[in-house]
C-alpha cells in the first residue's frame, strides 16, 4: 500500500529542494594550448552520456571583455553563442563535444569581473568598505560559477580556467576555485590539472620533472589536483605512472594519458576505456550509472574508417593560424562522418590567390570550396577569384559571412554587368556599394559587442537549394558581421539570375544567396555562421550538402 500519511504527501507549496550541485575545476601546466578545453569537453561528454546534466564554462583570466576585438592570429577563433556573446574557441568545443548550446554565462573573463566589482563599488554594495581581491574578486568569481549552475539545472558544473599555472593574471581564479572547496564542501569539487609530459633524446626519454613542478605551482595557491591528465606522445608506463602520483600526491588510477590522437573526437573514448568517469563518479559520489558510449564509438569509427574522401580548399586570410577557422573545419569533418567520407582540408591564404591565374592553378582538382569569413580589404581579391573559380568552373560552393559578401561583390562585376562593384567596408567610394553598413551601424564608434550578434530568425524561399537543404521555411542561425548586401541591388542581381533564397522575416536582411541548381550543381552562401552550430553527430545541413555535393561532383 502507499504511504498516504501527512509527511509522505509532497506539499506542493513547498520550497524545491536546492540541487546539490558538483563542479570540477580544470587547469592548465608547463605551457599553454595544451588541451584543456579538449579534455573538458570530453569530460562533459562523458558524464552527459552517464545522464548526468552538465554545464560547462570558461574562466579566462585575460582583461578583455570578451574575444570580440582579439586578433584570430593571436587568439584563434571568436566563438558567438545564441544570445550574442563573443566568447573563447573553447566553448565551441563545449557545445560540439557535450552538445548543448551555451550562453553568455558560460563565459568569464577578468573584465566582466573587475567591471561588474567596479560598478558594484560606484553604486555602494559594499557600504564603503576597501574593495580588495579577496573577498571581492574572488567572490564575483565565485557567484557566477554557482549562479551558473543554480540557472541551468546542472549536476554537475565543469569550469576551465584559461592559461597556465603560474600566469600572475590567473592567481585570482585559483584563488576562487581553492575557496570552492570550502563553500561548496570537499565531496563536490574535483581538481583537473592538465600537464604536459615531454620526451626528450633520441630515445625519446619521459620527463616528468615539469609536471612536478607544475603541480608545486598549483599547491602552492593552495589546491592540490584529484587527477592528472598527462599530455604525451610516448605511452606512460605503470612506473612513470607511479612516479607521478607519488611526486604529485594523486592516486594511480587518477593519473591519466592524453596521447596524440588522429581526432580529438577520440578522446572521449580513451578517457573511458581508462576509467576517467569512473573514477569521477566516485570521487564527487554521484550515482553509479551504465557508460553509453556506443554512438560515439560510431562516429570515431567512421572518421577513422571512411569509405569515401574529398579535398575541400578552404580559402581565408587567417588560415596561417588553424584555430581561426576551427568551427569551419570542424564543420566539414562533420559533414564528412554523415557522408561516410574523409575531409581532406586545403587551407588557402586569400592573399595567395590575389594575383591573375593564382586561383585557376591553386584550386584545380579540389571538389569544392569555401570562402571563410573575415574583416577588412586584406585578401579580397583571392576571395572574389576564389568564388569565380567555383562559379564558372561549377565547383561546389560554401560562402559564410564574408565569403558571402564576396559572393555578391564577384556576382556584381562579373555577371549583373557592374564593373567595379564592392563592399563599402573595403572600398567607401565604389560605384556599384553591393554590399554596404548595415542601417543601425551608422555613428557607432565602439568596436567590441556593437556588430549584429547571436541567434536571428531566417526565412527560406520556397523550391530553392537552402529549403530543400534544412527542410522546413524557418530556421534559426547566429551572426557575426557589420555590413550586408545593399538592399538597392536586389532587383538588378536577381534579374540577371541572383536568387535570394533566405532572408529577415521582414526580408529586409539578405541571409541567403544561391544560384538556381539548373546553372550550378551547388553555389549558396550565408550571412550568418552555420558552422557554429554543427556538431559530430548532427552535421550542419549546409555543410552537409557540400560535401554531398562535392562527392556527386
Amino acid at each position: 500500500m502507499p504511504d498516504t500519511s501527512p509527511a509522505a504527501i509532497p506539499d506542493p507549496d513547498a520550497p524545491a529542494k536546492e540541487k546539490n550541485v558538483k563542479y570540477i575545476f580544470v587547469t592548465g601546466g608547463v605551457v599553454s594550448s595544451i588541451g584543456k578545453g579538449i579534455t573538458s569537453a570530453a569530460l562533459g561528454r562523458l558524464l552527459r552520456n552517464r545522464g548526468f546534466e552538465v554545464a560547462m564554462q570558461k574562466l579566462d583570466p585575460y582583461i578583455n571583455v570578451d574575444a570580440g576585438t582579439m586578433n584570430p592570429y593571436q587568439h584563434g577563433e571568436c566563438f558567438v553563442t545564441d544570445d550574442g556573446a563573443e566568447t573563447d574557441l573553447d566553448l565551441g568545443h563545449y557545445e560540439r563535444f557535450v552538445d548543448i548550446n551555451l550562453s553568455r554565462a558560460a563565459s568569464v573573463t577578468t573584465g566582466t569581473v573587475y567591471g561588474a566589482v567596479i560598478q558594484k563599488e560606484r553604486r555602494g554594495d559594499y557600504l564603503g568598505g576597501t574593495v580588495q581581491v579577496i573577498p571581492h574578486i574572488t567572490g564575483e568569481i565565485k557567484e557566477r560559477i554557482t549562479q551558473y549552475g543554480r540557472s541551468t539545472g546542472a549536476d554537475v558544473v565543469i569550469a576551465e580556467v584559461g592559461g597556465t599555472v603560474g600566469d600572475i593574471e590567473g592567481l585570482p581564479f585559483l584563488e576562487a576555485i581553492r575557496q570552492m572547496k570550502r563553500d561548496a564542501g570537499a565531496e563536490n569539487v574535483l581538481y583537473v590539472h592538465v600537464t604536459l609530459i615531454p620526451s626528450v633524446g633520441p630515445w625519446n626519454e619521459i620527463k616528468t620533472k615539469p609536471t612536478q613542478h607544475s603541480v608545486m605551482r598549483l599547491r602552492e595557491v593552495g589546491i592540490a589536483p584529484d587527477v592528472l591528465v598527462c599530455r604525451t606522445k610516448v605511452a606512460l608506463t605503470t612506473e612513470q605512472k607511479d612516479k607521478l602520483g607519488l611526486f604529485c600526491d594523486v592516486s594511480l588510477d587518477a593519473v591519466i594519458e592524453a596521447t596524440d590522437t588522429d581526432t580529438i573526437y577520440a578522446i572521449p573514448v580513451m578517457f573511458e576505456d581508462q576509467g576517467f568517469t569512473d573514477l569521477v563518479v566516485r570521487r564527487l559520489h554521484l550515482p553509479e550509472t551504465p557508460s553509453n558510449l556506443s554512438d560515439w564509438r560510431g562516429i570515431v569509427k567512421r572518421i577513422l574508417e571512411p569509405s569515401k574522401a574529398v579535398r575541400v580548399a578552404v580559402v581565408g586570410k587567417y588560415t596561417e593560424n588553424g584555430d581561426a577557422y576551427i568551427s569551419i573545419g570542424e564543420s566539414l569533418k562533420h559533414a564528412g562522418i554523415a557522408s561516410d567520407a574523409r575531409v581532406h582540408l586545403d587551407w588557402i591564404d586569400s592573399e595567395t590567390l590575389d594575383e591573375p591565374g593564382a586561383a585557376e592553378t591553386r584550386l584545380s582538382g579540389v571538389d569544392a570550396v569555401v570562402v571563410c569569413p573575415g574583416f577588412g580589404g586584406r585578401g579580397v581579391p583571392g576571395k572574389i577569384a576564389a568564388v569565380r573559380y567555383a562559379r564558372e568552373n561549377k565547383v561546389p560552393f560554401l560562402g559564410v559571412c564574408y565569403g558571402m559578401q564576396m559572393a555578391v561583390v564577384e556576382y556584381a562585376r562579373h555577371v549583373a554587368h557592374l564593373a567595379g562593384a564592392n563592399t563599402t567596408e573595403v572600398d567607401a567610394d565604389t560605384a556599384y556599394p553591393v554590399i554596404a553598413l548595415m542601417p543601425d551601424q551608422y555613428g557607432i564608434a565602439d568596436k567590441g559587442a556593437t556588430m549584429r550578434l547571436g541567434l536571428w530568425p531566417c526565412t527560406l524561399a520556397p523550391e530553392t537549394l537552402a529549403l530543400k537543404l534544412y527542410g522546413k521555411t524557418n530556421i534559426e542561425e547566429r551572426h557575426r558581421h557589420r555590413y550586408e548586401v545593399n538592399n538597392d541591388y536586389r532587383e538588378q542581381l536577381t534579374k540577371a539570375g541572383f536568387v535570394f533564397s533566405g532572408t529577415s522575416p521582414d526580408h529586409k536582411l539578405v541571409e541567403i544567396i544561391e544560384l538556381p541548381q539548373s546553372v550550378h550543381p551547388f553555389f549558396i552562401a550565408t550571412q550568418f555562421h552555420p558552422e557554429f552550430l554543427s556538431r559530430p553527430n548532427r552535421a550542419h545541413p549546409l555543410f552537409a550538402g557540400l560535401v554531398e555535393a562535392a562527392l556527386s561532383n
